[in-house]
């Protein structure tokens, strides 16, 4: 049974400016794993993908807030919960699908796939003027977490 090691959670305004601080924040977070490089880039990667959405789809015309809350557990397991109380996404499987965007043709339509690649699991729900949440999972196993209460 995983047992839950760490959490955090923050918000934060739309503004492409804090895609930024929001890959800072989860880097940060993830270091007590002792990742390895190419682990942190992969996750801020899926990170910033994912919040880059909340910005550009989410919240289309308006500022919104853009909530991450991320848990780490003794097996390993980091996950991490992108959500936005935004539009929402009519179709999720077209969504996901590489090469398809709501985002005009300055986006390439490959923010989902590029999480998918990175994360070993990703789910995404989504409920129309409600918002959207994805969640990442990776595992990082190379420390043995429960010793480590303080």
């Amino acid at each position: 049974m995983q047992e839950l090691i760490n959490e955090m959670n923050l918000n934060f305004l739309s503004k492409s400016s804090n895609e930024s601080f929001a890959r800072s924040a989860i880097s940060a977070f993830v270091l007590q794993l002792d990742p390895t490089i190419d682990e942190l880039a992969d996750i801020k990667t899926a990170v910033s993908e994912a919040v880059t959405n909340c910005i550009v789809h989410g919240y289309k015309t308006n500022l919104g807030k853009i909530y991450i809350s991320s848990k780490i557990y003794s097996n390993g397991k980091i996950t991490i919960q992108i959500k936005d109380k935004g539009c929402g996404i009519e179709n999720i499987e077209q969504a996901m699908e590489p090469l398809f965007t709501t985002g005009g043709s300055e986006r390439s339509g490959l923010g989902f796939a590029v999480m998918q690649s990175f994360m070993d699991n990703i789910k995404v729900t989504s409920k129309i003027n409600k918002g959207t949440t994805v969640t990442l999972q990776k595992f990082i196993i190379r420390r043995n977490l429960k010793n480590d209460k303080k």
